[in-house]
């Protein structure tokens, strides 16, 4: 993946695929016609790892990394996670709003010379409902994020069998690997 490449993307795809062990995402280019387009990422999760570490990669192969999350602390109430590009050079953090989220998720995404993205989930009534109803935690969730108050980029999950979510960047500054970071944050650990 070429970084200008990326960095001309408005719009992109990230699907989960179902795995035993391990949460996998392909993050995809959308095609003019609006199917699925090329491969960006691929990332891959350990479950039940002790300190949250995510890791994006070319393609499924998994020889060459393009970006990766990690959490500053092992307790994530509210953590932070650093995201870097291949190389381990800081790229920006998102961090979770703890109090904020009690009732209606609450992130924030930070990238130096930008400022700080904070996003919340659209349909404060499905937020409340995912919270205090257990068989309804499979309601989709959408995001949007704003910085001053102007749109920066939107997570929107479409209904299906896996969970898919369409990314769409309003802000052209803001760098895509760190929205990739969110966008697979906002699956991989939007449940703890």
């Amino acid at each position: 993946m070429q970084l200008d490449v990326l960095q001309a993307q408005r719009q992109f795809y990230v699907r989960q695929r179902i795995r035993l062990m391990v949460n996998q995402y392909e993050v995809r280019a959308v095609a003019p016609d609006g199917s699925e387009g090329e491969l960006l990422a691929f990332a891959q999760q350990k479950r039940l790892a002790f300190k949250e570490q995510v890791t994006l990669y070319t393609d499924d192969t998994k020889q060459v990394p393009v970006l990766g999350f990690k959490a500053r602390q092992v307790i994530d109430l509210g953590a932070t996670y650093d995201v870097t590009d291949a190389t381990g050079t800081p790229i920006g953090l998102f961090r979770k709003d703890f109090k904020a989220s009690l009732l209606r998720s609450t992130w924030h995404v930070e990238q130096p010379g930008v400022g700080i993205a904070t996003g919340q989930e659209r349909n404060f009534t499905v937020a409340l409902l995912r919270r205090f109803v257990d068989s309804l935690s499979w309601l989709p969730y959408h995001f949007d994020f704003v910085i001053d108050g102007q749109p920066a980029f939107s997570v929107v999950k479409k209904w299906g069998l896996r969970d898919k979510y369409v990314v769409e960047v309003h802000q052209p500054q803001l760098d895509r690997r760190l929205v990739i970071a969110m966008a697979v944050g906002l699956d991989a650990l939007q449940s703890r």
